[in-house]
């Protein structure tokens, strides 16, 4: 009495294949789309274990408190290059690399280094100077020092200031580790917030 699928017509075949067919492709995106929620929380949650929101609550006073924080430092880089605008924080970072080279040997190839980056105008990662900074700083790497990038860092430092830092508190990348829920209470100890953190930061597409 049951002829079973040979007695079934093509067309009734064809229509049951594609409805297996579109069953797996949901199935499938629900997989990954938990996948992702559960990887998200997470990353938060890591950051949050280890920064404090009284941290990270001053992070909001000033740029110097954010960047020279290590978690605050990741935070912001992070924010930068959602905005495809990270040569001014790693600019600043090498600046900051460079003045801490004991050997004078060492100095000319680093600040090189740092010129073709950042300075040059042909540069893949130039930052936004004015020409008498630009012109200065390139004459100070014909003979570098310690102090010859110490002006153009100034500069950029001003600009991410009156700019990205802004924009960076209002954004939720600040803002989901600033709220009630974003981060542990201010009882945690500062043990935790030492740990390592740049690779814990949430990233947002």
């Amino acid at each position: 009495m049951c002829k079973g699928l040979a007695g079934l017509p093509a067309s009734c075949l064809r229509s049951a294949k594609d409805v297996k067919h579109r069953l797996g492709s949901l199935l499938h995106k629900s997989h990954s789309c938990e996948h992702n929620a559960v990887h998200s929380k997470k990353d938060k949650g890591g950051i949050c274990q280890r920064v404090s929101q009284e941290e990270v609550k001053k992070w909001a006073e000033s740029l110097e408190n954010l960047i020279t924080h290590e978690c605050g430092l990741a935070a912001f880089k992070a924010f930068l290059k959602s905005e495809y605008s990270e040569e001014n924080i790693d600019f600043w970072v090498s600046c900051e690399e460079y003045k801490k080279i004991k050997s004078p040997s060492k100095l000319t190839p680093k600040a090189q280094k740092i010129y073709n980056e950042f300075i040059s105008v042909q540069a893949a990662k130039e930052v936004n100077l004015d020409s008498c900074t630009r012109e200065q700083t390139s004459q100070n790497v014909l003979q570098p020092t310690v102090s010859c990038f110490d002006e153009a860092q100034k500069k950029i430092f001003h600009l991410m200031e009156k700019d990205s830092y802004r924009r960076f508190l209002k954004s939720r990348f600040y803002l989901d580790l600033a709220g009630p829920s974003g981060c542990g209470s201010e009882k945690q100890s500062a043990a935790k917030s030492s740990a390592d953190c740049p690779s814990l930061v949430p990233q947002y597409a």
